[in-house]
């Protein structure tokens, strides 16, 4: 094997190269070259064409101690990425070496890439190519480890904040409890482990378990277990002592936390999921066999955070939600009763604004026996509301009780307004109250007692279709230290009707021009109803009022029908609905 070569000019001069003019000699100029590569700071190969090495520097001989001049660089010194770009993606060697001839053209020259990286001693580097004279190449070797680390944790945090925007939004998706734990469940599975068990205990204290896997797969199940059986998951529910990552033995796991068909652990953690004010529940993070260990970083941390924040607030509307459902069962209007000769009919409809509760209402206090009376009362209770809501079912209990004491209707008016007077309360009421009895068993005929107490008066509709304002009148409940109100009597002759109606009616804003429904519309809609029976009197009135708000926004609407039963069944003669009695 002949010398190899020195390292070839790379001076740049071609003239000094020649010897002539008064530039420096080639031999002078190659030193310089030399020198230069050999104190630079940067490792430094140069291959020929032929791939053996004609040149190494100090950085390279303390990186690749086995790496010298004349030395093919596939010799298993050089890493296979660097032999790999110098030989253009073709692995040189022995063979390769005996195959060529002395006289090699430049078309035989190997490939050469501008750029190779790989890693090299523990570390990863980038190798740059540089052509030079006669065919040789230089390749300058970049130490890159610290750009990598730097790129790779930049990546590594605009993951986590990916993840941890798309969990947020993900979270917030729904109120509802069950959903948000399943999403906890499934997002912890899918970026934090290979599987993830929620685990939250019911109101009876049991474990409420919630499983998923990397795979998709999904359980629920509650338990009869006590969550001691688990280390740490007792205390992480019962948020003390405030731990926010636990590993635990995998052996430690019991059976029915581990997900069907998954296999021991090889990693285990338990995670709390803190609420607003107290623990939501506790997370169960589990990596298979040969996985990496689980570690307490700050996406666990921070996703943990924002998932129990998400499951508090769920359940804590899901709570609200069920409260609202009750008071609304109590507080809409009751199935009326069908007393014998006489027809009830009602229709509530909120204010938009109020859902289901508002502040106006109606209730009917069957008979209790021989000789009593059936009450009706509808109202309309200032503002919207809770605290409206809460004033109404003070006035329904309140007038339940008295009725059963007081049948006259001024004083039952001044009773109930002493108890809105000693209440907190600054809200008054309106009131309307219809007494009927048993209808005359001869004629069908029933009296009514009507007692309005700041309220619009009832309407009475006859049977010729006119339509009368009973004769009553009082001052508001709840305002003035003693109520006053007049009562009046009537009879009702069957197919006729009283309606009792709150001022959502009449000051329902529609038309046109947004002019008020008022009292003489509502005359002639009850006019038009003239020997209908109750249910149809109260659709009626009801539907030409919504057409007449026409989707605008109105008060609460409340319409209660007295109707005294028709004696025969209805007939139609000539188009006109009209009973036996007018026969």
């Amino acid at each position: 094997m002949s010398n190899p070569p020195r390292f070839p000019d790379i001076s740049g001069d071609a003239h000094a190269r020649t010897g002539g003019g008064d530039g420096p000699t080639a031999p002078h100029g190659r030193v310089l070259a030399e020198s230069a590569v050999e104190s630079a700071p940067a490792p430094v190969v140069a291959v020929d064409r032929r791939g053996r090495v004609s040149l190494v520097n100090a950085a390279t001989r303390a990186l690749l101690p086995g790496l010298a001049p004349g030395v093919p660089l596939d010799t298993g010194v050089a890493p296979g990425w660097l032999v790999a770009a110098a030989h253009g993606g073709r692995h040189g060697g022995p063979e390769a070496e005996a195959a060529e001839t002395a006289e090699t053209t430049a078309a035989e020259e190997p490939i050469t890439t501008a750029t190779a990286h790989g890693p090299l001693q523990g570390r990863a580097f980038t190798a740059y190519a540089t052509p030079l004279p006669d065919g040789h190449t230089a390749w300058w070797l970049s130490d890159v480890t610290g750009r990598e680390d730097t790129e790779r944790s930049l990546r590594s945090e605009r993951e986590s904040t990916a993840f941890l925007a798309r969990a947020s939004a993900r979270l917030q998706a729904s109120l509802n409890p069950r959903r948000c734990v399943v999403a906890t469940a499934r997002l912890a599975a899918d970026h934090l482990a290979d599987a993830a068990v929620v685990v939250r205990l019911s109101r009876d204290r049991r474990p409420e378990v919630t499983r998923a896997v990397s795979d998709g797969r999904l359980e629920e199940e509650i338990l009869s277990a006590p969550p001691e059986e688990m280390p740490g998951l007792a205390e992480a529910l019962a948020g003390f002592p405030p731990v926010s990552f636990r590993p635990v033995a995998p052996g430690q796991a019991p059976a029915w936390l581990l997900p069907e068909g998954f296999g021991p652990p090889s990693s285990t953690a338990v995670v709390p999921l803190p609420g607003s004010g107290e623990v939501a529940g506790a997370m169960v993070l589990l990596r298979r066999a040969g996985g990496a260990a689980l570690g307490d970083d700050t996406v666990t941390r921070v996703f943990a955070a924002r998932a129990g924040a998400a499951i508090s607030a769920a359940a804590l509307y899901a709570e609200q939600v069920a409260t609202v459902a009750v008071l609304q069962r109590e507080l809409l209007p009751p199935a009326l009763p069908h007393p014998e000769g006489v027809e009830l009919a009602g229709s509530y409809r909120p204010a938009q604004s109020a859902q289901s509760i508002g502040g106006d209402f109606y209730d009917v206090h069957p008979a209790g026996g021989p000789g009593r009376e059936t009450d009706v009362v509808l109202g309309d209770v200032a503002g919207k509301g809770p605290e409206a809501a809460v004033l109404t079912g003070k006035i329904r209990n309140t007038l339940a009780a008295l009725r059963l004491v007081e049948s006259d209707h001024v004083r039952l008016l001044d009773l109930l307004n002493r108890a809105l007077l000693s209440g907190p309360q600054n809200r008054f009421v309106t009131l309307v109250l219809a007494s009927f009895g048993t209808p005359d068993p001869a004629t069908g005929r029933i009296t009514l007692r009507l007692t309005s107490a700041g309220h619009p008066p009832p309407l009475l509709l006859r049977r010729d279709g006119t339509v009368e304002a009973a004769p009553t009148s009082g001052t508001l409940v709840g305002v003035l230290p003693e109520a006053s109100a007049t009562s009046c009597s009537t009879t009702l002759l069957p197919g006729e009707t009283c309606l009792l109606y709150s001022d959502g009616v009449t000051e329902a804003r529609g038309g046109p021009y947004g002019e008020l429904f008022g009292e003489e519309r509502l005359a002639d809609a009850l006019a038009s109803c003239a020997g209908l029976q109750a249910q149809a009197v109260v659709e009626r009135v009801g539907m030409l009022t919504s057409e007449w708000l026409a989707g605008r926004e109105h008060d609460d609407i409340a319409l209660v029908a007295v109707t005294a039963a028709h004696r025969t069944p209805l007939s139609t003669v000539g188009g006109t609905v009209r009973s036996g009695d007018d026969r």
